[in-house]
């Protein structure tokens, strides 16, 4: 996705941020949304805000926004760069607070009121976007500045705020004739409405399905853990005396792995796989179809031969063909360490005496068996040691440790939803680094995985910094009766991902809110969240936070071994099914003509050519791969290998040390963390680790080697 600088930050970024806050002076209004706010730390004001204020404050501040752009634009001075960059850069601020709550809610906390508004205003938004963007008048005023950059002695934050913001312009159609200009604009208005349509399909398919469970002996295998979250799940729905299980990760993957009944195995299963695919008024085919094809003629009109060619021009990875290279080098170990696991579990069903091939259904179930028998390791042993009180303590205390920084709860501010968790944030020196919002539990208003956002980007204003508002989202597995929330190992890593990305967002160092934080390149954006998985499995860290629920006794070392012997089973159905999905991505954006109409043919021909076994399925099927349709990450899903190239080789120089060296995680937070968008992420990798990263640390983690 282009990152248009000189619009509206929220508009161009998938994690939305917000700039200063200020009063529309031409409105007088007890609109909370167009106030100053007058809250602690300035965040918003959520127990006043309701969904009635979203549609008059976006027209205020749209109209504003149109108002700052035609100052710049009319600006009898020659351009400069004060007054035609930086006046874009600041411009869009009201517009930016408004949408910063607005589309946060509406992925964290929804309801028909904001879908309806988020439909109604995506081709406003869209319309809004490309005024600016093919401006000639505005256009000509930033060409003027960047043709003279070497002249006016700018530092290399304000030269990279430059090319940003004129290579923005140029990707955006700045160059293109008139009537290629209106294509792109009818273009540009289409694919908003269909991200849109895209996600909210995905939303309802997956609050849309529940498997009732009416017979206790049909829960034989489950952990008792799981069986009264659906007996909760159940009277909650009003099944009282039943047990419900959803499509949500926390509900539908450990009925896999441990249900012993085999045909509601294989009836959840179809229904997590056929998400969006079930020719209803929901159906996602039709919807994916136009949106790809739509970015096609896009890229093409814009002179590019692809979308992805078109996307991976601004990535560390260039080329359609360079992640090409990294993927079929991944998947050929992959795939042969898969075929052995797929073997191991038809030896396990034969065993049984059980005559069927494995399918995708059975693979978690039976690899959990197998778990047990080779390695002695249940994770049922395991998630008392990770109480999430215990997962979030470790994950703030590896970086007190690496960064000294210290996490303070608060309870005087407001929030969202009643679960939403709030902590300032202190930097070593005991000053405010910025605010940490923390939203863990899944719900019907909350679309589902886990990621990061914020509220309101790092900047300077006359010379202080503004400090950030950041927010990690995520659906993991909610507490139970009198029992805590406890999560699964991989729940755990996730924490630590996510924590990771709040990281980048809150020890952002920069000058401006268009190049902080996040804002980097997709395959770039992942180190800072994937390296923080590495502490949370490292077992000095282990023994540090995994502590048992109820005894407070940490992680015995022979747990922490069976982890560690553990650690690349089933790497090749991980790898595999992610790699998959990445391939199917870029098979989707790097082709040169328009994909037909038949979605599942298309699929399962991407999946055929490269010889995907049928036990297994990419991570994501077409009709819910919201990462690519409606999350900004179309050509980038590889971005997570990628970045675990170079997740595996920083880590390494800690381990070359120790894990909490001072100078190099001192060098991480400056060469990384502090710098957000300001260099070529290559040359702020090889400023920390003074080479390029070295693939085999990541083979090796995996266990292809």
């Amino acid at each position: 996705m282009s990152k248009k600088r000189f619009l509206p930050y929220c508009l161009v970024v998938a994690a939305v941020v917000v700039g200063c806050q200020h009063q529309d002076k031409t409105a007088q209004t007890d609109n909370p949304l167009l106030l100053t706010y007058d809250t602690p730390f300035q965040v918003p004001p959520f127990d006043k805000i309701k969904n009635e204020h979203f549609r008059p404050a976006f027209k205020v501040a749209l109209e504003q926004h149109n108002l700052e752009i035609d100052s710049i634009v009319n600006n009898s001075e020659e351009p400069t760069f004060k007054n035609t960059i930086l006046a874009l850069e600041n411009a869009g601020s009201l517009l930016n607070n408004v949408s910063a709550v607005f589309r946060n809610l509406n992925s964290a906390n929804t309801n028909d009121s904001i879908q309806a508004i988020d439909k109604d205003l995506a081709p406003v938004f869209s319309a809004h976007a490309d005024e600016i963007a093919l401006n000639e008048q505005l256009f000509a005023r930033v060409k003027a500045v960047y043709d003279q950059k070497t002249t006016l002695n700018l530092d290399a934050e304000d030269t990279k705020l430059l090319d940003e913001t004129y290579k923005g312009f140029i990707r955006s159609g700045a160059n293109l004739s008139a009537k290629d200009k209106e294509t792109l604009k009818k273009i540009n208005t289409e694919l908003s409405v269909l991200g849109v349509q895209f996600g909210q399909n995905a939303l309802a398919e997956n609050n849309a399905f529940e498997l009732v469970v009416d017979q206790e002996s049909d829960l034989a295998g489950l952990p008792d853990g799981l069986k009264a979250a659906a007996s909760s799940e159940a009277k909650a729905r009003g099944k009282e005396g039943k047990w419900v299980f959803t499509l949500q990760n926390p509900s539908v993957m450990p009925f896999l792995q441990y249900a012993d009944n085999r045909p509601l195995r294989k009836k959840i299963w179809e229904a997590y796989q056929k998400q969006g695919n079930n020719d209803n008024d929901k159906d996602n085919k039709g919807v994916l179809t136009k949106i790809a094809n739509l970015r096609l003629q896009k890229a093409k009109l814009l002179g590019y031969p692809s979308h992805a060619a078109y996307v991976l021009e601004e990535s560390m990875a260039e080329n359609p063909a360079n992640v090409y290279a990294l993927l079929n080098k991944i998947w050929t170990p992959a795939l042969a360490k898969a075929k052995l696991e797929e073997a191991d579990i038809q030896k396990e069903i034969i065993a049984a005496q059980d005559t069927f091939t494995v399918a995708p259904y059975d693979w978690r179930y039976y690899q959990e068996k197998i778990r047990k028998s080779r390695f002695a390791l249940d994770e049922a042993q395991i998630k008392p040691y990770f109480s999430l009180a215990a997962v979030r303590e470790g994950a703030f205390s590896t970086a007190n440790k690496l960064y000294g920084l210290t996490f303070i709860a608060l309870n005087n501010v407001p929030t969202y939803h009643p679960e939403v968790e709030v902590y300032e944030v202190k930097d070593k020196d005991g000053s405010h680094l910025g605010l940490l919002y923390a939203d863990f539990f899944p719900r019907k208003s909350k679309n589902s995985g886990a990621w990061m956002t914020s509220y309101r980007a790092q900047s300077m204003k006359d010379g202080k910094r503004v400090a950030p508002v950041i927010s990690i989202v995520c659906n993991f597995t909610k507490p139970v009766g009198d029992e805590p929330a406890l999560l699964t190992f991989d729940e755990s890593t996730t924490l630590f991902h996510e924590f990771g990305h709040a990281l980048h967002g809150l020890l952002s160092n920069v000058k401006y809110k268009s190049l902080a934080g996040t804002s980097v390149p997709r395959d770039f954006v992942e180190l800072p969240s994937q390296i923080m998985e590495n502490w949370a499995a490292d077992p000095e860290v282990l023994k540090s936070y995994a502590r048992h629920y109820q005894t407070k006794e940490a992680i015995p070392d022979s747990l922490i071994a069976k982890m560690e012997k553990a650690g690349t089973f089933d790497q090749g159905f991980a790898t595999v099914e992610y790699v998959a999905a990445s391939l199917l991505d870029l098979d989707y954006h790097a082709t040169t003509t328009p994909i037909p109409a038949d979605i599942n043919a298309f699929e399962a021909a991407s999946m055929k050519k490269i010889g995907l076994i049928d036990a297994i399925i990419p991570r994501y099927r077409s009709t819910y791969f919201k990462h690519i349709f409606s999350g900004g990450y179309s050509s980038g899903y590889y971005a997570y290998i990628w970045s675990e190239v170079l997740d595996s080789d920083a880590f390494a120089a800690f381990k070359e040390k120790s894990l909490y060296d001072e100078g190099t995680a001192a060098s991480f937070r400056r060469n990384v963390l502090e710098r957000g968008g300001t260099g070529n992420p290559a040359e702020i990798y090889r400023a920390f680790r003074g080479a390029d990263p070295n693939p085999a640390f990541l083979m090796k983690k995996r266990g292809l080697n």
